[in-house]
């Protein structure tokens, strides 16, 4: 089990009562976007009769806890496809930087709300319901500025953080690759932010296992996958890992590729 939790310093507006706890919101913020260098238009690829992004949306509306969900895209006409099925979803819609996502984040959270912020990728159509519903309750009960479970598959959980984490990481973030992404600036400052990590009980017998759909093998998996286990409605992660222990020949068709790093930015 990895654990790390570290003090921040406290401040009033961070110091909530039980009931305070309870009355607060979760807003969940689903970033995605048309364009992408390896695998252009993967938010609207069929998977199952339906476009990929379409399965993000109903894991995350089938997530207990969320009070709204959010997604977060970019200028851009070739956008409006995914703007489309979102609002047609009853999915809120936030239109901000392509590159800068931490400020998109930050200017949907300033504009929705939410106490709690859950950071969702519009490439997982295998995010989990009940490990998502898991790491809220696990933030609200730590007291955490951020949470999230390591030890699930890559593209199946969630990561929870504060509101007030998420203003000051865009306050403070001066690295392209800080706003390139989300969370890094509070990962790089366990003395500034409370960060609770854990491995969560998981019978996964194939630790590396890829379920995120950045590439043509990653969607080729997917598209397997789902064949095997969609009918309508959210399967969860242990139907997944039945179906591979059946068909053990698929985790190697995106095996080989590689998880661009925390630090990756596409700008200078």
């Amino acid at each position: 089990m990895v654990y790390l939790q570290c003090l921040i310093r406290l401040n009033p507006r961070n110091v909530r009562s039980d009931n305070n706890i309870m009355k607060a919101t979760v807003t969940a913020i689903i970033q995605a976007r048309m364009g992408s260098s390896r695998l252009p238009g993967k938010a609207i690829l069929d998977l199952a009769g339906r476009p990929l992004l379409y399965h993000v949306f109903r894991r995350i509306q089938a997530t207990p806890g969320v009070d709204r969900i959010v997604m977060a895209t970019c200028h851009g006409s070739e956008n409006d496809v995914i703007i489309r099925l979102a609002e047609s979803m009853g999915i809120l819609v936030f239109i901000g930087s392509e590159d800068n996502v931490l400020e998109r984040f930050y200017l949907a959270s300033e504009r929705y709300g939410g106490d709690y912020i859950m950071r969702v990728t519009g490439d997982n159509p295998f995010t989990d319901p009940g490990y998502a519903a898991e790491t809220i309750r696990t933030i609200r009960e730590t007291g955490a500025d951020l949470c999230y479970f390591p030890n699930l598959p890559l593209g199946t959980g969630v990561g929870m953080l504060t509101k007030a984490a998420l203003d000051a990481a865009y306050r403070l973030s001066d690295q392209p690759y800080q706003r390139e992404h989300v969370t890094p600036y509070i990962k790089e400052h366990p003395e500034r932010f409370r960060i609770h990590v854990r491995d969560i009980a998981l019978d996964n017998p194939h630790p590396n296992l890829r379920l995120t759909v950045d590439t043509a093998e990653d969607y080729e998996v997917a598209q397997k996958i789902y064949a095997g286990c969609y009918h309508g409605e959210p399967f969860p992660l242990g139907d997944v890992l039945r179906f591979i222990e059946k068909n053990p020949d698929i985790p190697a068709i995106n095996s080989g590729i590689q998880q661009r790093p925390m630090t990756h930015s596409s700008t200078k």
